[in-house]
């Protein structure tokens, strides 16, 4: 179901590049670090989230574009741009936000932490007694796993990790065997904290913090015994993270998967970072190295990785700089705490994460492990962590003899490994594992309980909007449906068998399913509205989602709004439509809403003459999702809950008015400044929905 790209069929001007706008949406969560009105230790969260993003866009995103230069690639994408020319654009974006990011923290975040008594104090500021104790901790726990590497012919310049701390040290004179090579390189273990505590006793604040590069930037002289160091600089290497698996050659998936991983942290240098310190020569010498140029060379003004930060968030306990705690809250059907299959038989029940707890999905696979009734499990598991509740239970409920299948995908970015390792752990206990497709790879969240009753057997699904991850169900938004529909049913079966079997797809009744059907049903369902308009009925159109950029589908919105539907987008990353353009665009209306939580639901409403249908989804509108993932989109058929879906998802964050960012045509964004009632729509949802309420 793979497809060509269909860059040559619309015009370039209809588009705007993905990765300049997934650069937009890194500037919208740095303004929140950016904002005054959010708690300081969660401005200095969103700070680090800026710089985890980045490093994930370098691995994946411009590792991809210098992979095309590399190719000798000329094809330009849907908005007309050549890799060469995007990695420009790309270099100077960057390089602005890095520059933006860096004068926040200087001169705002750091200074506004000091004045509440959490504090980085700089090496010539540090007092005796804390020379001394960095000295001692230098000597007893630093020194012993560090090695440092004269670079000469005997000793050529070791392999750096992808993003771990290093340190180039400019020396001079002859060491012990006469040689003057006057590099050397110093690799921090990862085994050492970038961040260390000092102790109460010795500071004047109450959180006093130093860096591990300060550490051994004050003491490197040690490691070069008479020898004179002319400078120290910290560096970080960001390298090619995408993983390759020839469909062509492979056996074993999971074999296969395994030896990339291994090869993961030594792909192909993208980006170097060094301390703003460091010399000309020094920094000419490293991107020659690592056969970079001077675009893809980033100089910063304080540690090399602002990710290492966000762990300072955590150590300090001053609830008054965070966001208040909630306790999420449970729908009315399961408050009184009725059974979880007799609460699901007598109505469906929706979830919407965080505000609503992710319990009910817990216990609902945790009584099935239990109850002697339930006959089979089946579930699909993209993301779900190192240590998952979810897990366990199918581990259980398959020791008790259980028929439990798990489509588990291992090619789940940068959560292989734990996906591996959940993969033995259910083998061992007897559980069917199996990866999908090989080639497409399954992100539908879907679990289905068969479970014989009085009346025969009956099976109980979730679908989800979110991984099964507990974790993250804590911050992402998402919503959840419990169903024990039997159409839906039949369909979850239908899915689940295609996913372990072998077989021609069948027509399902309700759900929409990627890669063969997900993207002309909602095609067709934009169509539709736009016949509505054009015979003067009423016709609206709203979406939220995590992505727009599938070509054919904006073609088609585009189409729908100068047919005269209205039509409301809630997109929170890159979007590729440009709204509002006169003759193409105005009826289209693109706002993303950034926050305390990420958000993350996926939520499809068409007006259909008054009908109103409302689906939910694990997929974006992308080529991937619609093409290269198996993916659902369910319908919610309940009307009260209908009714919610519509309230919480989608008019919440149209109308809200504090965190909310309009889209331009050009593509970049405009807050939303508050006239009258300030209206937040997490905010709303945490009162309304919460049990803190």
């Amino acid at each position: 179901m793979h497809r060509p790209p269909l860059s040559q069929l619309f015009p370039t001007e209809h588009f705007i590049n993905r990765e300049l706008s997934l650069l937009q949406f890194q500037r919208r969560v740095l303004a929140q670090a950016a904002d005054h009105t959010v708690p300081l230790l969660e401005r200095l969260r969103f700070l680090c989230i800026v710089s985890s993003n980045l490093d994930e866009f370098f691995e994946i995103r411009v590792s991809g574009i210098k992979e095309q230069i590399r190719l000798g690639s000329r094809t330009a994408g849907n908005d007309g741009l050549l890799p060469t020319e995007l990695l420009d654009r790309v270099s100077l974006e960057v390089h602005s936000i890095i520059a933006q990011q860096y004068e926040l923290l200087n001169e705002d975040i750091l200074p506004a932490l000091e004045a509440e008594s959490i504090v980085f104090p700089r090496r010539h500021l540090w007092t005796d007694a804390q020379r001394a104790w960095v000295r001692d901790y230098f000597l007893r726990e630093v020194i012993p796993v560090l090695t440092p590497i004269g670079l000469d012919p005997a000793h050529p310049f070791p392999r750096v990790l992808n993003k771990s701390l290093n340190f180039a040290v400019e020396l001079e004179g002859l060491d012990a065997f006469g040689r003057d090579s006057g590099t050397a390189i110093v690799q921090a273990p990862r085994a050492l904290p970038r961040v260390i505590r000092l102790p109460r006793e010795i500071c004047e604040h109450e959180y006093t913090f130093v860096f591990l590069s300060s550490v051994l930037h004050a003491h490197v002289g040690e490691l070069f015994s008479g020898m004179r160091v002319l400078g120290c600089y910290q560096f970080r290497v960001t390298r090619n993270s995408d993983l390759f698996v020839d469909e062509e050659e492979v056996k074993d998936l999971r074999v296969s998967l395994k030896g990339e991983l291994q090869q993961r942290h030594f792909g192909d240098a993208v980006r170097l970072e060094i301390a703003d310190n460091c010399s000309e020569k020094m920094a000419a010498f490293l991107l020659q190295h690592f056969r970079l140029g001077p675009k893809d060379l980033y100089s910063m003004p304080g540690i090399v990785n602002l990710v290492r930060l966000m762990q300072v968030t955590d150590w300090v306990n001053r609830p008054d700089l965070n966001y208040p705690p909630f306790l999420p809250g449970l729908p009315k059907t399961l408050e009184k705490g009725r059974e979880i299959f007799d609460a699901i038989r007598k109505q469906d029940v929706l979830l919407h994460h965080p505000f609503q707890s992710f319990t009910p999905v817990i216990d609902l696979l945790r009584a099935a492990a239990d109850d002697p009734q339930v006959l089979a499990i089946k579930m699909t598991v993209y993301r779900t962590g190192t240590d998952s509740v979810l897990m366990e239970h199918l581990v259980r409920a398959a020791q008790k003899g259980k028929e439990v299948t798990v489509v588990l995908e291992l090619m789940a970015r940068f959560d292989e490994e734990a996906n591996i390792n959940w993969a033995n752990r259910l083998e061992e206990v007897g559980a069917h594992v199996v990866y999908g497709v090989f080639g497409y790879k399954t992100h539908a969240k879907l679990l289905m309980l068969v479970r014989r009753e009085e009346d025969g057997l009956r099976r109980y699904v979730h679908m989800g909007t979110g991984n099964y991850h507990p974790r993250t169900t804590r911050f992402y938004t998402d919503f959840g449906l419990l169903t024990c529909n039997e159409e839906i049913g039949q369909d979850v079966a239908e899915v689940f068998k295609q996913l372990t079997g072998l077989g021609k797809a069948s027509t399902l009744k309700h759900l929409w399913q990627a890669p063969f059907a997900l993207q002309s049903n909602v095609v067709a369902a934009i169509n539709a509205e736009a016949e509505l308009a054009r015979a003067g009925r009423r016709a609206h159109i709203m979406v939220k989602m995590n992505a727009l950029l599938e070509p054919e589908t904006i073609e088609a919105l585009y189409a729908a709004s100068q047919a005269g539907v209205d039509i409301d987008l809630i997109v929170r990353g890159p979007c590729a439509l440009r709204p509002g353009v006169a003759g193409l665009s105005e009826n289209i209306r693109v706002r993303s809403v950034i926050g305390r939580f990420l958000e993350h639901h996926r939520i499809f409403y068409f007006r259909a003459d008054g009908e109103d249908q409302v689906y939910l989804s694990s997929a974006d509108w992308m080529d991937r999702n619609f093409f290269g993932r198996i993916e659902i989109a369910f319908p919610v058929l309940d009307q009260r809950l209908k009714r919610r879906v519509i309230k919480e998802g989608l008019r919440a964050y149209l109308g809200d008015n504090c965190q909310a960012w309009e889209m331009l045509e050009d593509g970049r964004y405009r807050r939303k400044t508050p006239r009258g009632v300030r209206r937040a729509a997490q905010m709303i949802l945490l009162t309304e929905l919460s049990a803190s309420r």
